[in-house]
């Protein structure tokens, strides 16, 4: 299939890895809980692995929280989803033009793509063409001898670096955030962690 790459959005709702990877795995983008109960049934099924050094909270504290659609997923849940899917996740940070490969030690023979903009997941699929409906969009690809994906990997590339050119991510160490409930002004990802531990609060909004 030819075609052009597209980043299909996903809705700002704290669940936005969850569902960007119900999205690039199923079509479907209303998948997080589904999905955090299945990352949740992991780590409790094995917390030898799934260990307090590795989660940086214990176990069971971990299953709790994963659970709460107001909390964030990254690495562990990708990783996790990439087993459970059985296919390769990659992951474009657009600030570094990086590219993060989940699952590749298993050498699957599929991969799907994300898109992360610092704070935010976004779906990555290929489509015929400009405005044609998501339904027709390529989300899984198969993973050639080499371990590439062919000219899509390009094209993706493309769009990560056209992203980063128009500065189009949120740099986490300095930007703006403002707490919804008690509207205390933080800098940086680090004090808002900070702030939520201390009181639970956990709705942040982003400001100039």
């Amino acid at each position: 299939m030819d075609g052009i790459a597209v980043r299909r959005v996903i809705p700002s709702d704290n669940s936005c890895i969850f569902n960007a990877v119900g999205f690039i795995m199923d079509h479907d983008k209303h998948k997080a809980q589904e999905l955090r109960q299945v990352i949740a049934a992991t780590v409790s099924s094995d917390p030898e692995k799934y260990n307090e050094v590795f989660l940086g909270k214990s176990n069971a504290s971990y299953c709790q929280w994963i659970l709460d659609n107001q909390k964030w997923g990254g690495a562990i849940e990708l990783s996790i989803l990439s087993e459970y899917y059985k296919r390769e996740i990659a992951a474009y940070d657009v600030q570094t033009m990086r590219c993060d490969l989940y699952g590749q030690e298993h050498n699957f023979d599929e991969r799907v793509m994300v898109i992360y903009d610092g704070l935010h997941y976004d779906a990555l699929a290929m489509s015929p063409a400009e405005d044609v409906p998501e339904e027709f969009d390529q989300t899984i690809f198969s993973v050639r001898n080499d371990r590439t994906i062919g000219n899509i990997e390009r094209l993706v590339f493309e769009l990560v670096k056209e992203a980063n050119r128009k500065r189009s991510y949120t740099n986490t160490s300095y930007f703006k955030l403002r707490c919804g409930v008690c509207q205390i002004g933080l800098i940086g990802q680090k004090e808002a962690v900070e702030h939520a531990q201390i009181t639970g609060h956990v709705n942040f909004q982003e400001f100039n």
